[in-house]
Formats: C-alpha cells, structure tokens, sequence
C-alpha cells in the first residue's frame, strides 16, 4: 500500500498510539522516582492495557507496528511493505 493510499483513520489510530505510548512513558520516568504512588500505577496499568488493544486493533488493519516478535505478520511477510509506522 503506497503511503498516500491510507484511510484518515490510519493516521488517527497512529496518532492515538503515539498519545498513549507518551503518556506511558512519562508515568514510566514518574514512578521510578515515586514507585509507591497507588494511583500513578493504575493510571499507568490502565493506559497500558488501552495500548495493548489499539496495537491489536491497528494491527488487525494495517499490519505489524514492532518486529522482533512483538508484533505477528499476516502471509505474505508484512515487513517489507512500507511505508512502516515510524515513517509516517
């Protein structure tokens, strides 16, 4: 799929797994200075099983978002289709 042929909500789902993927990463850097902090943990627990689903999601639609298995490929092998995530 050439990069100019994806629906807008690619790049809406794309965008929300950035947004979620930032927050993780902030409440990660947090809560190695806070690490007893309940709430911070729940929130960050909670954003990251909401990652786990859009991942799944987007990926079910658009194919794999991380090699390495993290991420399954449908047949024929997915990765050398591109654009890939981090391209866009």
């Amino acid at each position: 799929m050439k990069e100019n042929q994806f629906p807008e909500h690619y790049y809406a789902m794309l965008e929300e797994l950035q947004a979620v993927d930032f927050v993780l990463v902030e409440l990660n850097l947090y809560l190695d200075t806070h690490p007893l902090d309940g709430g911070a943990i729940q929130q960050y627990n909670q954003c990251a099983q909401k990652r786990m689903h859009l991942a799944h999601q987007f990926e079910m639609e658009f194919g794999p978002l991380m090699a390495f298995g993290h991420s399954f490929s449908k047949h024929p092998w997915q990765w050398t289709e591109t654009p890939w995530p981090w391209q866009v």
